[in-house]
């Protein structure tokens, strides 16, 4: 029954997207006198390049936490979302994207170690600082051009200054960590595109003209919501909701308080199907989650589901990258061989629904004040 209803619900989200669906650039009807004339895809299959980019995001996701498991490294979190973030995002892998993706990872190390390791004990300047930082990435992203730069820049700052908050933080092992998972994600992408490479050009996506005004209403609403994130994380004892701190930044790359609440929607959606998927797969598993080949086998087919739900979007955070973050965070963070991710997944869908019901009501404020003000207006 379950599982009935969980398909039914990701059949319902397709077809509510697939009629605004653009064409695939490279299908062409061959067997109309090969004409060359452009036919949609149907709506139950995938065109060409959407499959592809979903077994590249399920098999990379796969791969990530395979090498995390099998190498016993810590902070397993970033080896399942990185290669998730970097091939679901991002359809194509170039040297603008490497650079983008690997420069950010060694950016993160240096701002880490220089507010943490300085400013810990003066939280009001710590705040400031970080606050500055996000608005730097924040202005790249609503610009355009640097979006993946400041969109993993704050997403891997916001963890990694949610991790360093407690006293008992190996702060070398983590820095560590997000390095290497960050040259891993690269290489995986690499990996994932040669096995399963695009079979016709992709479109690139027209660049969208903005005022200044807007541009600084974007920038300004996305780094005041994340800095009130950090606070809360920093201020209370949140160690189990790096979901739900995922989920209060995820949003904000709707870059308005318009798409963020569509995007929160959606999370929520893609949250709740991947925590009920997770639970399934536990209830499966039993008392044998010790075995990675069978944990690889549920993860994979989660993975799979969600990956494509992700590509038939097309709308970047949604449902299916959602739930595809969700399966990361569990399986790769809380799922041990003496332990199950029963309460973790329970957990994850309440404190992410808090989160996100707060990061509106924050969003919506700020929204509000700075239409006040013609410079910041969104209307501007």
């Amino acid at each position: 029954m379950f599982t009935k209803s969980m398909f039914t619900k990701c059949m319902s989200i397709k077809n509510r997207f697939i009629k605004n669906r653009p064409v695939e650039s490279g299908s062409t009807n061959k067997g109309n006198g090969g004409n060359g004339a452009p036919v949609k895809t149907p709506a139950h299959h995938l065109a060409p390049n959407d499959l592809r980019q979903c077994l590249r995001i399920t098999f990379g996701g796969v791969l990530g936490y395979l090498v995390s498991q099998l190498m016993g490294w810590n902070y397993g979190v970033f080896y399942t979302v990185f290669p998730m973030f970097l091939l679901g995002m991002i359809p194509i892998l170039n040297g603008s994207v490497v650079r983008q993706f690997l420069s950010n990872a060694c950016l993160n190390v240096i701002e880490v170690s220089l507010v943490v390791g300085l400013m810990q004990h003066m939280p009001i300047v710590m705040t400031a600082v970080v606050f500055a930082i996000f608005t730097f990435r924040f202005s790249l992203m609503a610009k355009g051009s640097l979006f993946l730069f400041g969109a993993n820049g704050v997403l891997t700052l916001s963890i990694m200054f949610h991790f360093a908050s407690y006293p008992d933080l190996d702060m070398f092992d983590l820095l560590t960590n997000n390095t290497l998972a960050s040259f891993l994600a690269v290489a995986i992408a690499f990996v994932m595109h040669a096995v399963f490479p695009d079979v016709a050009p992709r479109t690139p996506p027209q660049p969208t003209i903005k005022s200044k005004a807007l541009i600084r209403h974007q920038t300004l609403i996305g780094s005041v919501t994340a800095t009130v994130s950090f606070v809360v994380f920093q201020s209370l004892d949140l160690r189990d909701s790096l979901s739900a701190q995922m989920a209060t930044i995820l949003i904000l790359f709707a870059l308005g308080y318009t798409g963020a609440r569509i995007s929160a929607r959606k999370r929520a959606i893609g949250t709740l199907l991947g925590c009920n998927f997770a639970l399934l797969m536990q209830l499966l598993l039993s008392t044998q989650s010790q075995h990675l080949a069978l944990v690889v086998v549920a993860y994979t087919l989660g993975l799979l589901l969600f990956a494509r739900e992700h590509v038939i979007e097309g709308a970047g955070s949604g449902v299916g990258f959602g739930g595809m973050t969700t399966m990361g965070i569990l399986f790769g963070q809380y799922l041990k061989p003496n332990d199950d991710l029963v309460l973790d997944a329970l957990y994850r869908f309440s404190s992410m629904s808090v989160a996100l019901l707060s990061t509106l009501v924050v969003m919506a404020v700020v929204h509000h004040m700075l239409n006040w003000f013609p410079a910041v207006s969104s209307d501007g």
